[in-house]
């Protein structure tokens, strides 16, 4: 079906993204947005968190369409915003993605090239039913947390790279940033043993670099974690390392870009429904490229839970 469709819009705007440039391009963004969406409101975020308060409140107001304007730690506040628990607040709503972030990651798995055309296709009637996932963990803070995830849940190496990203980091491009938040990550990282459970499978103890829970394909700005996960098959692509210090990072590097690194010794990937992931040691998480928690970890995909523009 072709043309356009005027839902009735609510964009969010994360101004500190790409280390301010979002805020500093808004107005070139808003024009897009207006040439394909007509008439919209738009609030922009003050605070870590804020997002999701407002996706919510915006969709019990009766809003069609909300579009998440930001990184990926914006989008996975605006898609939270979507659900008390796992129970959607609107069935029928459509979540649309500007990716401005500083890795983007999410908007590579739906290959968002410009400005122009993320912004051209939120005006358009095609939508499609995405996964999400729903993780149950251990926050900062000590306290149980539940939270939905778009892209990436990762553990291990991963999860102390995302508290490594700074803002002084993410003034620099986007693969860079991560390339030396990574390296430095490696640098003082150890595997840790963690019990794994997938599905029915009987759990098993590993020494872990890291672990990926991929519903999209990419994160840490572009490295193909997950190379063949599909937003729609009902599953997570998990990917796990297992031995991977700096020197690997460095020769290696290549790989975990194009998608290839699966082949590698070390490397193993399997698709799942459920997980659980312990350790008696203190293993950082990271959800959607920003730092969340600690294990232990419960993990379950959310089958066609999101209409997602498209």
């Amino acid at each position: 079906m072709s043309g356009k469709e005027n839902l009735r819009s609510f964009v969010i705007v994360n101004p500190a993204s790409a280390a301010g440039a979002t805020g500093r391009r808004w107005d070139r963004i808003a024009k897009l947005l207006r040439s394909s969406l007509g008439d919209f409101e738009q609030v922009m975020t003050r605070a870590s968190g804020q997002a999701t308060s407002l996706s919510r409140a915006a969709l019990r107001d009766g809003f069609e369409m909300i579009v998440a304007v930001g990184g990926d730690g914006t989008l996975n506040e605006v898609v939270g915003g979507f659900f008390v628990g796992s129970t959607p607040v609107s069935p029928a709503a459509v979540l649309g993605v500007v990716a401005v972030g500083t890795g983007s990651d999410f908007g590579r798995t739906l290959k968002q090239v410009d400005l122009e055309s993320a912004c051209a296709r939120l005006g358009g009637r095609e939508t499609r039913r995405i996964d999400l996932g729903l993780a149950r963990f251990t926050g900062h803070d000590g306290a149980p947390t539940t939270r939905i995830f778009i892209n990436v849940v990762s553990f291990g190496v991963g999860g102390l790279v995302a508290r490594l990203v700074s803002p002084r980091l993410k003034t620099l491009n986007g693969r860079l940033a991560f390339s030396i938040a990574t390296l430095r990550a490696l640098a003082s990282y150890r595997d840790r043993r963690v019990t794994l459970g997938f599905d029915d499978m009987p759990a098993r103890s590993l020494a872990i670099t890291n672990c990926a829970f991929g519903n999209g394909r990419f994160f840490g700005a572009g490295m193909q974690v997950a190379p063949a996960a599909q937003l729609d098959d009902g599953e997570l692509d998990v990917t796990i390392w297992t031995g991977f210090g700096v020197v690997d990072f460095i020769r290696k590097r290549k790989i975990l870009y194009d998608g290839t690194h699966l082949r590698e010794p070390g490397a193993q990937a399997l698709r799942i429904r459920r997980a659980t992931a312990t350790s008696e040691s203190t293993v950082l998480l990271e959800i959607d490229g920003e730092s969340a928690g600690r294990l232990p970890l419960q993990l379950e995909v959310l089958p066609a839970a999101l209409r997602l523009k498209t």
